[in-house]
């Protein structure tokens, strides 16, 4: 993938992962009424924010991470007919390893 897109200071960019069709019941939930996936796979991180003494604090994720983020985190965009969000690094709820 080339993106040319490079999240500033504590932000990172992420692309949800699908979760494909959800049945509950033997009910077809439509995309329409699905929740948003909350697990998501880091495709970009800044390169941190600066302390207030000069020095700049490293974010801990990284490009290629798992990722759990809150169904609503976040700014959703699309480039080149794909899905992305952006959001900050103190949204990501926790890192699944």
């Amino acid at each position: 993938m080339s993106m040319n897109l490079r999240p500033l200071y504590d932000r990172i960019v992420v692309k949800r992962k699908e979760t494909g069709e959800q049945v509950r019941g033997g009910i077809i939930i439509p995309d329409t009424a699905k929740e948003k996936p909350q697990e998501a796979e880091v495709i970009a991180v800044g390169e941190g924010k600066w302390s207030d003494d000069g020095k700049r604090m490293k974010l801990d994720v990284k490009k290629g991470d798992t990722v759990l983020i809150g169904k609503y985190s976040g700014t959703d965009i699309k480039l080149e007919d794909v899905e992305y969000t952006i959001l900050r690094e103190d949204e990501v709820l926790a890192i699944v390893e």
